[in-house]
């Protein structure tokens, strides 16, 4: 499969499930002012990406097609990091200082931890 075929299709099945998650979210809350479904996208991403590269490193070396169908397409499309800006944007503009900070420390730090946890169990 060409290495770019594979980043189209994993990012575009990662976009779809970070839309689903979205919906699911938003489905449970009447109004959110926390932006949780792009948390859990996020952290959700980061783990699978930590994993992945930690079992491709030692499992398969030399399997760059499922690495880049899964790490760069799939964890890519999976994670958004322009929707994280905007609703941190929006929180600061909104004057939920304590929300912004409390996401981006949040998503920053767990996102770190989530790769030191993956890093030393592989």
């Amino acid at each position: 499969m060409n290495l770019w075929l594979a980043i189209f299709l994993g990012g575009g099945a990662g976009s779809v499930l970070r839309f689903a998650i979205s919906r699911g979210v938003l489905f449970m809350q009447t109004k959110a002012v926390f932006p949780w479904a792009t948390l859990a996208s996020n952290l959700l991403a980061t783990a699978l990406l930590a994993w992945l590269i930690m079992r491709f490193q030692v499992m398969h070396p030399g399997r760059e097609h499922w690495q880049a169908l899964l790490a760069i397409g799939f964890c890519g499309g999976f994670s958004t990091m322009s929707t994280f800006s905007f609703e941190n944007y929006a929180l600061f503009r909104d004057g939920l200082v304590g929300f912004a900070i409390l996401n981006i420390l949040i998503t920053v730090t767990f996102g770190i931890l989530l790769f030191h946890f993956f890093a030393r169990t592989s």
